[in-house]
């Protein structure tokens, strides 16, 4: 990199906020500088996801961080296709296909001498490709299961399930909802050097000493899930996770692996836990063998938390009963006040960081029979509550109560209406 491309490129954020002066800014760098400085960005903003989308006359730059997307910058047509390029070459993509979605992973080499992981996916679109760049942290750790936002009574429950010899635990939600990280937080819990434990992955997102990790390849040059699964069944697993379930293939193996005694792992995009049964059997796995193999689904949704410093007090004593339903779920003096975000607070308002809700259902024999016969996600939801299940309602109730979040971040993220589960 030139004298000059340093020193424009150091001052290329000043204005962080400001996405038409950082636009001018770059357009003076290569587009390699270009992208080293974006990622450099996003990594010290602390951003989950970096995209790149083709307009007609333009690449638009955007992040996501704490869960909400905002743009940072504009490359010019010419030079933002000539850095897509180099994106593309350096996470290992065909150069030349144009037709197909592409996956690829970069090691990235940071200015502080750190490499962090990006996975990367193009998606062919109307005026080029759109890139969603996954960010793997430098600093990212596995957390433990008191770190993840879990009411007392879910912890306890899934530590419970955890210790099933054999069975399957389902985890739920939609796409960047948290559901990686709470199981290999689950799998951090279970690998104590006692247990043998496989993974199946389509991308292994973290290697984790300890784990027999393995990556399923869709090329077709490798192997795939059921092949991977046949091996992983004659290593004797005492626990295995199986990546996203998306169809009827993966779906079976994962309740087949915990029919035969194994204690199971998996992930599907699911809006509420028990829509979650319904979608299992919509892809063809077998009612009896769901339900007797079932151990719990843990549904859940990533908000955001209010930071202590900037959060503004709210005035409940309009409305004392706020919080009554919940109340056995509160500690002394939970409930007794609320927290806003600070206005016009720049782009996080007022938020520093994230925490999960979770909405976890066991399966007690009423919902085991529930399951044999289909029922519908409303009938199985309603007898859950009534064995003791807090939905996700009362989790975000919670949430507010304790000061941790807001009325409308939960209004924003959490699905509180059961009766859209049809």
């Amino acid at each position: 990199m030139s004298t000059q491309a340093t020193t424009n490129a150091s001052n290329i954020f000043d204005a962080v906020n400001d996405p038409q002066l950082v636009s001018q800014r770059i357009a003076g760098l290569s587009p390699e500088t270009a992208i080293e400085f974006l990622v450099e960005h996003a990594v010290n903003a602390g951003a989950s996801d970096l995209y790149f989308a083709c307009n007609a006359d333009s690449i638009e730059v955007a992040i996501r961080r704490l869960g909400v997307v905002r743009q940072v910058a504009w490359l010019p047509e010419q030079m933002g296709h000539r850095a897509l390029g180099h994106i593309r070459a350096e996470s290992g993509m065909k150069g030349t296909e144009r037709r197909h979605p592409q996956d690829g992973r970069w090691s990235f080499p940071l200015r502080n001498g750190q490499r962090i992981d990006l996975r990367l996916h193009a998606m062919p679109t109307m005026y080029g490709d759109s890139y969603a760049i996954r960010i793997l942290q430098p600093d990212s750790r596995l957390n433990h299961l008191d770190e993840l936002g879990l009411a007392g009574p879910q912890h306890a429950l899934l530590i419970s399930m955890l210790h099933r010899p054999g069975g399957l635990i389902l985890f739920t939600g939609p796409t960047r909802c948290g559901k990686t990280t709470t199981v290999y937080s689950c799998l951090h819990y279970l690998n104590d050097g006692r247990r043998n434990i496989h993974t199946i992955e389509n991308p292994v997102e973290y290697t984790v000493p300890g784990l027999r990790q393995s990556q399923v390849d869709e090329t077709g040059n490798g192997s795939n899930v059921e092949a991977l699964l046949r091996g992983v069944m004659r290593q004797g697993p005492d626990a295995l996770m199986i990546g996203e379930v998306r169809d009827r293939v993966t779906a079976e193996a994962a309740v087949n692996a915990a029919s035969s005694g194994r204690l199971v792992l998996a992930t599907m995009n699911a809006p509420f836990a028990a829509t979650a049964l319904q979608r299992l059997i919509n892809l063809g796995v077998s009612p009896y063998f769901l339900s007797s193999s079932l151990l719990g689904v843990v549904a859940q949704r990533l908000v955001r938390t209010l930071s202590v410093s900037k959060r503004i007090r709210m005035d409940l004593s309009a409305a004392p009963r706020t919080f009554e339903e919940v109340g056995s779920l509160l500690g002394p003096g939970e409930g007794k006040v609320i927290y806003a975000a600070a206005e016009n607070d720049g782009v996080d308002s007022g938020y520093d960081d994230m925490t999960g809700v979770f909405e976890i259902l066991p399966v007690t024999e009423d919902i085991r029979r529930q399951i044999a016969h289909s029922a519908p996600a409303s009938e199985v939801t309603r007898q859950a509550i009534a064995d003791g299940m807090i939905d996700f309602r009362r989790a975000a109730l919670v949430k507010v109560a304790q000061g941790v979040t807001s009325f409308d971040e939960i209004q924003r993220i959490v699905p509180i209406d059961a009766a859209q589960q049809n």
